[in-house]
């Protein structure tokens, strides 16, 4: 087998796999992982999840599929009703339900561990959403980022698996630039 007989083969293994809502959801993910700001964060989310949520479809892959649409509900949700000051008090039981019918639906649309980690996932995720500072939505996410990489491995999502390997990047390297910057200084007393 040659060299260009192998590239074709591969090409032709991956091209059902590559579309537009892949390519999307590449690169909100991967912006939504680097952006400074939590609503920044959560917007770029909540459109990756839409875009992956179709990608996912086209795959069959039905629990990312699922836990895609209740990340873009959770994502917009978050955005407009939690932050530093805190949140609204009808958001805990609203993710409490999401939560619990991302727990149903993984079991409805069981296909093993591509299921298991895409609901492992959406429950991490969730977790980091309901954090109210960046640093700590960036380290839950940091975990649902690895359990969708599996997840995108095992069902084949050649977008899904290097939007996670770059959203694992890039909230590492946000964890780390925001770990060195030097404390504020403490204004003198007057």
């Amino acid at each position: 087998m040659t060299l260009m007989t192998l590239a074709l083969s591969g090409w032709a293994a991956a091209k059902p796999h590559l579309d537009l809502f892949g390519t999307l959801g590449l690169l909100l993910g991967f912006a939504a992982g680097i952006l400074p700001h939590r609503r920044g964060m959560l917007l770029a989310s909540a459109g990756c999840a839409a875009a992956f949520g179709l990608h996912y479809l086209h795959l069959g892959a039905l629990t990312g599929t699922a836990m895609c649409a209740i990340a873009l509900l959770q994502n917009l949700v978050s955005a407009q009703a939690i932050g530093p000051a805190g949140r609204a008090a009808w958001v805990a039981p609203l993710f409490a339900a999401t939560t619990l019918v991302a727990a149903g639906t993984t079991l409805a649309t069981w296909s093993g561990w591509p299921s298991a980690c895409a609901g492992l996932g959406a429950l991490l995720a969730t977790a980091a959403r309901l954090q109210g500072d960046p640093q700590g939505m960036r380290r839950l996410f940091l975990g649902a980022s690895l359990c969708w990489a599996v997840h995108s491995g095992l069902v084949g999502s050649v977008f899904g698996l290097t939007c996670d390997l770059l959203t694992l990047s890039g909230l590492a390297l946000s964890l780390v630039r925001h770990q060195r910057r030097p404390a504020p200084r403490a204004l003198p007393a007057t």
